[in-house]
């Protein structure tokens, strides 16, 4: 006879776990939550015959300490749920258990039994087998208890025994366990603060929040937040407020020399002053910051820190630690280039430098810094270009200990990478919206991104423009255009932000003709903003924000409903909040500059309106009374329609490109 291997125990089990849902990647990355959420578990658990089964849902705050056990229901078709509560930031994790249920299985066949008129005496003395065997797994206390019990179901009494609440508790607690099945790797789940989910972000240089004819600091920006705060804005992003470096300072206008008097891109970060840890001389001190931090909170404004992974070649590192540098074959170190652009004035790691250790114990320690200055929010300057291994390991060793910061990826990229970043632990990205312009298009990319798989890991944050993009679309500087990129960023997603006053100020000249680079980009001057000027967006930008506060279905992060329209140049989408009834829909002209009409057919079943064929429409953008005291308090500002759900007239004009209603 020829040698046989030994067959391992587990053939023995005969149950299988399949298609967990919640997961990303079979378990390799944590899914998203924010605090407060109920996560909800779904798992195919099948056995092979008739036997039932006992399923449960295993849930633990971090990755150590025992497991608090919830039952698993079956759906139907081997489909079974149960969910659980994440009151805590931080790492959540969950598994599976399933084992066949001797004692349910013998219960439901005596019934049948029963019913079939059937012998009992011997279903008894099995029944009462199976419960005094897990008086083993008890005890003393509760192991006499089980055995009693035991005895009685070979008694007159067997019924009420048998088919007591008790019994089935204890059953369920002790009875033995040996051939479970578990899943092999317990899931996890990040669960972050709301701001995660839901944020609105202001961009803003503050060298450019002074008097006319002088640099700004951090104190007079402190001084000037009403106009941010007024408009909705909930965290205040600063670029780079470093030391910026002379050598190779770009000009006006990304010039590669400059003159004596340019101020230099807020990138290149570094000089005698200090580095990644240091503020700008010409914008303060750290006691500017920390009065600029808490005028900013005391309006509800939480600071964001540009976190960019790069030095000036004046940056104290490069003299210091030259090793954590690329060399060219001269010595020299290499500046940064992405073919054709150039950047001279910035130097960038070498992540796989012989020192890799120090030097990401040292890029470590910058977000550390900041962390115990009061910042919860990083917004990462292409973290694309950096190994992902680096971010893996540095957001989880902030979250070790700070587990309520937050980051921001600036990954314009592929998909691809993008995504791979948000598994590694970002917690928002900006993402391809800005370059996504036609109906479909639109559509499409909003779904993919707000909808799972990708939602389970992936949150979206739309910008219309950033300092770097000054898209196609605004070139001409159309205030309808702008309104409708406005509102299509802030109605569709949780995340959203604008480059500040270049946007609500209406900046649309680019450098040159086709370029997204703005002229004269206040990445590379002071610049002076007339926040008072007529032409302001201010206004309609702090509606948008007033309407994502006061409207339930806005306020969640809920994946928008693309509604019916018959015409390519009008958009329109649904959010519905089904808890507290609260129903808006948006329709935006996306040729704003002519006037277009359709009809609009809504879904009622998707905005909980079964069986209801005429709702009422008010008209939340051009509702002054929303928005402030109508000069005649007794006239009546609010526009009210009656709509038919299945043909509803809209009608968009470069005067009013964005329609938004909320159905009652």
């Amino acid at each position: 006879m020829e040698n046989r291997v030994e067959l391992p125990n587990y053939l023995r089990r005969r149950i299988v776990i399949d298609h967990v849902s919640p997961e990303v990647d079979g378990g390799r990355f944590a899914v998203k939550r924010v605090e407060g959420d109920d996560v909800v578990v779904e798992v195919d658990i099948l056995c092979d015959g008739h036997d039932e089964l006992e399923c449960r849902l295993q849930v633990r705050h971090g990755d150590t300490g025992q497991w608090t056990i919830i039952p698993l229901e079956c759906q139907g078709n081997d489909r079974w749920r149960a969910s659980f509560h994440v009151d805590q930031i931080g790492l959540w994790q969950f598994s599976v258990a399933a084992r066949i249920d001797p004692f349910s299985t013998w219960l439901r066949d005596l019934a049948r039994r029963e019913d079939a008129g059937e012998p009992l005496p011997i279903e008894l003395i099995a029944g009462s087998q199976i419960v005094a065997a897990a008086a083993h797994g008890a005890p003393p206390a509760v192991a006499h208890e089980i055995e009693m019990l035991a005895m009685q179901m070979r008694s007159d009494a067997w019924a009420d025994v048998a088919r007591s609440d008790r019994l089935r508790e204890l059953m369920s607690l002790y009875s033995e366990r040996r051939d479970e099945t578990k899943l092999e790797t317990p899931r996890s789940v990040w669960v972050d603060r709301q701001r995660a989910r839901w944020s609105a972000w202001y961009e803003v240089f503050p060298r450019s929040w002074g008097e006319p004819g002088t640099h700004g600091t951090l104190a007079t920006l402190a001084d000037r937040l009403d106009s941010v705060s007024g408009m909705g804005f909930d965290v205040l992003y600063l670029a780079p407020i470093h030391p910026i470096g002379v050598s190779f300072r770009k000009g006006r206008n990304n010039a590669a020399l400059a003159q004596p008097d340019d101020v230099g891109s807020p990138w290149a970060i570094g000089g005698e002053s200090g580095g990644h840890t240091a503020i700008h001389p010409s914008l303060g001190n750290f006691q500017d910051f920390e009065r600029l931090r808490c005028r900013a909170e005391s309006l509800g404004l939480e600071l964001a820190l540009d976190l960019a992974v790069q030095c000036s070649p004046d940056h104290p590192w490069v003299k210091e630690h030259p090793e954590w540098f690329r060399q060219r074959s001269d010595g020299s170190i290499q500046y940064a280039e992405n073919p054709p652009k150039k950047y001279q004035d910035i130097v960038p790691f070498d992540f796989q430098c012989d020192h890799w250790r120090q030097l990401w114990n040292a890029l470590g320690d910058v977000v550390r810094f900041w962390v115990e200055k009061g910042v919860r929010i990083f917004r990462v300057d292409n973290p694309h270009t950096k190994p992902f291994a680096f971010w893996e390991w540095l957001i989880a060793d902030i979250h070790s200990t700070h587990p309520d910061v937050l980051f921001l990826a600036e990954a314009f990229t592929r998909p691809k990478t993008m995504y791979r970043l948000a598994k590694l632990g970002f917690t928002q990205s900006y993402t391809y919206f800005t370059w996504r312009t036609a109906k479909q298009e639109l559509a499409d990319y909003i779904n993919e991104v707000t909808t799972p798989p990708i939602a389970e890991f992936f949150r979206p944050n739309f910008w219309p423009n950033t300092p770097d993009i000054l898209h196609a679309t605004l070139h001409t500087g159309e205030r309808s255009m702008f309104q409708v990129r406005l509102a299509l960023a802030s109605l569709s997603t949780g995340n959203w932000g604008i480059y500040g006053p270049a946007m609500e100020l209406l900046e649309a000249t680019p450098r040159e003709p086709g370029s997204e680079e703005y002229l004269d980009s206040e990445k590379y001057e002071v610049k002076r903003w007339d926040m008072a000027a007529p032409e302001s967006l201010a206004p309609f930008i702090a509606r948008l924000n007033q309407i994502r506060r006061s409207e339930p279905a806005c306020h969640l992060d809920r994946p928008p409903v693309f509604q019916h329209i018959d015409s390519e140049h009008l958009l329109a989408w649904s959010r519905y909040d089904s808890i507290s009834g609260n129903r808006v829909v948006v329709v935006v002209n996306l040729e704003p500059n002519t006037s277009h009409s359709g009809t609009l057919i809504l879904d009622s079943a998707l905005l909980g309106l079964n069986g209801i064929a005429e709702v009422c429409a008010h008209d939340l953008l051009n509702d002054r009374s929303a928005m402030e005291a109508p000069a005649d308090p007794t006239v009546d500002n609010a526009m009210q329609y009656a709509w038919q759900l299945d043909s509803i007239p809209i009608h968009c004009t470069p005067e009013k490109p964005v329609l938004v209603f909320r159905l009652a």
